[in-house]
């Protein structure tokens, strides 16, 4: 696991400004632009959990959403270790920058280990009824005002954890993330994660990362 010194070292991690005076660019259509290569902040602490927004730390297990944390964290090992991807919410804890482009109708994450999720744009369309899990989910977008929602079901709950902590989830989990962009330099996320089975109420987490320089992306990972 890479630890935050390494990543700052590296330049994937960046000191915020939050003040700055670049205006939110637009799309053709008026949408606030996610577009761009986006890194982590030393503000982000810890790093990789989900649970980082909460009292103490602690994210609120049913008991069977602690057998399964209990199970992770003995008889099993870091799934992105097995080149098992990370998914949803996972990588909206991770330390490592993203890559975002954006069109009228799909969006596009691009993420190191040279995994990737694409998601319509469409408010008119409705989770499927019987969708096939994945890691990421059936991932739906829409735009409310500024803020780009995506709203997903349907995740795989076999070998995954939903951050660094062996953290799990659930055939149940339900994620909402909503992605803004306050100004030229900035993109934040505040996300809500829904999961009966595992966990006894809802909890969020919230995250905001900083605009890389213009000639940094995205690279093949292996």
């Amino acid at each position: 696991m890479l630890s935050l010194t390494s990543l700052t070292a590296f330049g994937q991690l960046s000191v915020p400004d939050f003040k700055s005076n670049k205006p939110t660019p637009k799309t053709a259509n008026g949408h606030p632009d996610l577009s761009g290569y986006w890194k982590g902040t030393r503000e982000t602490r810890p790093v990789g959990n989900i649970a980082k927004d909460l009292p103490d730390h602690r994210l609120p297990f049913t008991p069977a959403g602690e057998a399964a944390w209990k199970r992770n964290v003995t008889a099993t090992i870091d799934p992105e270790s097995l080149c098992i991807i990370g998914g949803i919410p996972r990588h909206d804890a991770s330390g490592l920058p993203f890559e975002v482009l954006q069109g009228k109708n799909k969006l596009a994450f691009l993420y190191w280990y040279s995994y990737y999720r694409l998601i319509p744009i469409d408010a008119n369309r409705k989770h499927s009824e019987d969708p096939d899990p994945s890691f990421f989910g059936e991932e739906l977008g829409h735009w409310d005002k500024d803020a780009l929602v995506i709203d997903s079901i349907a995740f795989k709950d076999t070998t995954v954890w939903i951050d660094e902590n062996a953290d799990p989830h659930s055939d149940d989990m339900h994620v909402v993330e909503r992605w803004t962009r306050p100004d030229g330099d900035d993109i934040h996320v505040d996300t809500t994660i829904d999961d009966k089975k595992f966990y006894t109420r809802p909890f969020t987490y919230q995250r905001t990362w900083v605009s890389g320089k213009p000639d940094e992306e995205i690279h093949e990972y292996s």
